[in-house]
């Protein structure tokens, strides 16, 4: 399979310019099996003003319209995340579509950031862990903070989970844990990761970029710079079976 992450640059192109431009950038991306979008890149991560007045329901413009996109191309879109209103709450929400358009996963956001940032303030947690099955094998959907907690994977592992999916508006000041946990949890877990962050800045925060497509021995296969561009790579998921019969360190584990 072909996986991509379209690392977006993000700019003050409004919500209506920022959706305008990631289907641009799709319509130009390589032709791939599953494709992967960044987090809360509709009005940026930083831009917690803008969180309430561009909150959508996920029947709402935004969804609907990446919805028609996969029909039209036929893949499987991690649309990253949007900030999904529901009955006067507000959720840090992650969508899988399938190539019919279906929402096939939905993910809200468990683990909320408070250090310098107002996500946690504005925001509702998520409560439930999700995995998805793919043609590929099971997928965990994750967003950005989630990578600090290695319970959170390692549950999704138990449920299953072969590949990690990642949406992230992770900054430039933490890019060494980024680029740390990106790989850790692969290894720990012996799963692919894919993950996809923001570019560019906003609000006055500089983004990390470095997405990257990571296989299960902690290895790292493609890894994008600190500017907009596309990761991509071939991969073959049936990796995670063979790394884990060889090396079966999951079923040693004495603690569960």
């Amino acid at each position: 399979m072909r996986v991509t992450s379209v690392q977006l640059l993000m700019q003050d192109r409004g919500k209506e310019g920022n959706v305008r431009y990631a289907l641009g950038m799709l319509d130009r991306c390589p032709e791939s099996d599953l494709i992967l979008l960044p987090e809360i890149w509709t009005s940026g991560f930083f831009c917690f003003d803008r969180y309430a007045t561009e909150s959508e329901p996920l029947d709402g413009p935004v969804v609907d319209a990446f919805r028609r996109w996969v029909r039209r191309k036929g893949c499987h879109l991690h649309m990253g995340s949007v900030v999904e209103r529901e009955e006067g709450r507000f959720f840090n929400t992650s969508l899988l579509l399938d190539p019919a358009g279906e929402v096939i996963g939905k993910y809200r956001k468990m683990h909320l950031f408070g250090y310098q940032s107002l996500e946690r303030r504005l925001l509702t947690p998520g409560s439930e862990v999700v995995v998805v099955k793919t043609p590929w094998g099971s997928a965990g959907l994750s967003t950005c903070y989630d990578l600090r907690f290695p319970e959170f994977y390692r549950r999704m592992v138990d449920l299953g989970v072969e590949i990690f999916l990642v949406a992230a508006a992770w900054p430039m000041a933490r890019l060494s844990a980024w680029n740390l946990f990106n790989r850790t949890r692969a290894l720990e877990n012996l799963a692919f990761l894919f993950s996809c962050n923001c570019a560019g800045s906003d609000a006055g925060q500089q983004y990390g970029g470095h997405s990257a497509l990571v296989e299960p021995l902690g290895n790292v296969i493609s890894e994008g710079d600190e500017g907009e561009c596309y990761v991509t790579a071939e991969v073959d998921i049936n990796l995670v079976r063979s790394v884990r019969k060889e090396f079966p360190a999951l079923e040693d584990r004495v603690l569960r």
